[in-house]
């Protein structure tokens, strides 16, 4: 979601760690240093706009105008390419049926009102029917959940596997739930409307309050719309989703959806079980245990039935979006529920609280949180010369308990493109970010599609505006659209910078998925470079990653200007636990396989002479 102007920005405090926790730390090291898992890359597509090889671009312009993409563009060729890419997940973003401006009713479905909708093609989280998908993701609408259900056999068949969102905290302000499976009533079909709060109501009311729309917003930029009458039928008003309790909410609240009632009372008290003390070490299976005789929420069971529904159609996983808004012990709930049908099961949080990180991952049962206000935020600061990067170091000390779960990325539907002005201003400068996203921890790294081929979000399409590519209009997406040559799916109409750049993730996505080390031991070797030694630039940021196989130095230069010619230092301790004796040894560099360097053990101390270039960087190995 958009408008998070109310979350955590600021980086956590690093936290000490416990003596049980050093030992469960110790373990999970040990377990990752000798298991055959790997690194996992999720590549994050806005459905509807992969395929559309519209170039029109028209602000507010309609499917006919601006074009649209479908999954049918998701071709076995095109699937390849991106698992070639180095991707393991793709999370099709936008799929559930979401309320849009366009008619459908010749299929069974209601027109939506303008008025309650962002944008023409609609917010992806403004849901309006979780048992079906986007119609105008499907050559033909009526058999728009047996496309989807092909789409996910054709990436199952390419080796890939398949995340959805699942928007728990709120709905459409128009929810229809015309394809419901045999006993799952729609949300609020029970509720008593008499009152604010019920436990077992869908949603929280105002009564004797009529809503009205908000004021601000011009819907589809002042176009004619039968609908567009100043009103819509909603008495009485509910909550909107981010929480907002007035009958007529601000433009700047989600005011397209309703907040989902969980059995949190208005005061804030929870109004159901809470887990024994102990939980957070307890496996899935207890926890789904522990719910099996418990008397929960309505709005649980209804949210529970949607992801097992999904689950059985073969999706692989979710993200959830703004899961901190939704009890942990209701995730709890859920997730425990698909862990039983899929253990393997992707579950991904959108989650901005560090102070909560852990009791989503420990309580709530999640696989993996964003890690977006910590490593994300101070990545950027950094390459906007806002901060230094000796901060990463305590980053990785402070999570180092969780950092599994903590997934990386610098690019997705809500943030600002990396290569637009207000981020790293060009790709290039993107790439030093990049290999320190990928290769700091063992958590998986994110990237959206165009990023590897330097998409900007340079359009401004009607409701969304420029340095996010929009997720509310119908657009074309222009380096991507390069990439995929009309349909071809092999960058024939990339420029020379472009292919380089899309070479360079390919190289350290395949990297990262196949190399031990980046699932094993992190240490910093940051400071004992930047104290005593003149020729190390403070735009550096230097670290180790190693396993029993497999021993990187990676020295990243965010410099976009400055060559940096330094000693590089490998601190004692890090030489005895990797067991080197006095001598020399090569470093050679695995993104291009051609840079190297001499790597001398001296006294038990290492030293490398280095040459980085502007926005360079090395993943070294010793051999």
């Amino acid at each position: 979601m958009i408008n998070k102007k109310y979350l955590v920005t600021g980086m956590a405090v690093t936290m000490l760690l416990s003596a049980c926790k050093t030992k469960d730390l110790k373990m999970d090291a040990a377990k990752a240093e000798s298991s055959t898992d790997k690194k996992v890359v999720v590549y994050q597509v806005f459905t509807r706009l992969f395929g559309n090889k519209n170039t029109t671009n028209k602000p507010w312009g309609t499917i006919e105008e601006n074009g649209v993409g479908k999954f049918n563009d998701f071709s076995d060729k095109a699937l390849n390419e991106i698992k070639d890419l180095g991707v393991t997940y793709i999370w099709y973003t936008g799929v559930p049926h979401h309320a849009l401006v366009r008619d459908y009713t010749a299929y069974g479905i209601s027109n939506d009102d303008p008025e309650v909708v962002k944008g023409r093609a609609g917010s992806p989280y403004a849901v309006k029917d979780y048992y079906n998908v986007n119609p105008d993701l499907a050559e033909n609408p009526a058999n728009r959940l047996q496309e989807f259900e092909a789409l996910i056999a054709r990436t199952h068949k390419a080796g890939l596997k398949v995340i959805i969102d699942i928007v728990p905290n709120h709905i459409a302000r128009k929810y229809e739930g015309k394809n419901n499976p045999d006993g799952v009533k729609d949300f609020g079909a029970d509720d008593n409307v008499n009152v604010e709060y019920s436990r077992n109501n869908n949603f929280y009311y105002i009564p004797n309050e009529h809503f009205q729309i908000p004021d601000g917003d011009i819907p589809l930029n002042g176009e004619k719309n039968p609908m567009v009458d100043g009103s819509f039928d909603e008495n009485p008003a509910k909550w909107t989703g981010n929480g907002s309790r007035k009958a007529k909410p601000d433009q700047n609240d989600w005011y397209e959806t309703v907040k989902v009632n969980y059995g949190i009372r208005s005061d804030g008290s929870k109004d159901f079980p809470e887990l024994p003390a102990g939980f957070d070490q307890k496996t899935y299976e207890e926890h789904f245990a522990y719910w099996q005789d418990k008397d929960v929420p309505d709005s649980w069971k209804k949210f529970r039935s949607i992801a097992l529904y999904w689950t059985a159609k073969g999706v692989d996983g979710f993200r959830y979006d703004m899961a901190e808004m939704v009890p942990y012990e209701f995730w709890s709930y859920m997730n425990s529920a698909i862990k039983m049908k899929n253990p393997k099961a992707f579950l991904l949080a959108e989650v901005y609280n560090p102070n909560e990180y852990r009791n989503y991952i420990r309580l709530g049962k999640m696989d993996y949180l964003y890690d977006k206000v910590e490593t994300y935020d101070k990545l950027k600061d950094i390459i906007r010369g806002k901060s230094s990067p000796d901060g990463l170091s305590d980053i990785q000390t402070g999570m180092t308990d969780i950092e599994h779960h903590m997934l990386h990325f610098l690019d997705n539907h809500d943030e600002q493109r990396l290569a637009s002005p207000e981020f790293a201003g060009t790709p290039e400068k993107g790439k030093p970010l990049m290999v320190v996203s990928a290769t700091i921890s063992t958590s998986p790294t994110m990237v959206y599609f165009g990023q590897e081929v330097g998409e900007a979000g340079n359009e401004d399409t009607g409701f969304g505006k420029r340095s996010r590519t929009s997720i509310f209009d119908y657009v074309g997406v222009p380096n991507h659209q390069r990439w995929m040559n009309g349909g071809k799916f092999d960058g024939g109409q990339l420029s020379e910078s472009e292919k380089s750049l899309r070479d360079f993730y390919k190289r350290l996505l395949n990297f990262s998925i196949n190399s031990s080390a980046l699932m094993g031991r992190f240490q910093e070797i940051q400071s004992v470079n930047r104290q005593n030694n003149s020729g190390y630039d403070a735009s550096l940021y230097s670290y180790v990653r190693w396993s029993a196989k497999q021993k990187l130095v990676v020295i990243v230069n965010f410099s976009s200007d400055k060559t940096s010619e330094f000693e590089l230092k490998i601190p004692s301790d890090v030489i005895s636990k990797w067991n080197l004796k006095d001598g020399s040894y090569v470093l050679l560099d695995q993104l291009y396989l051609k840079n190297k360097t001499y790597f001398t053990v001296k006294n038990g101390e290492g030293v490398a002479n280095i040459k980085i270039l502007p926005s360079e960087s090395f993943i070294f190995e010793v051999k």
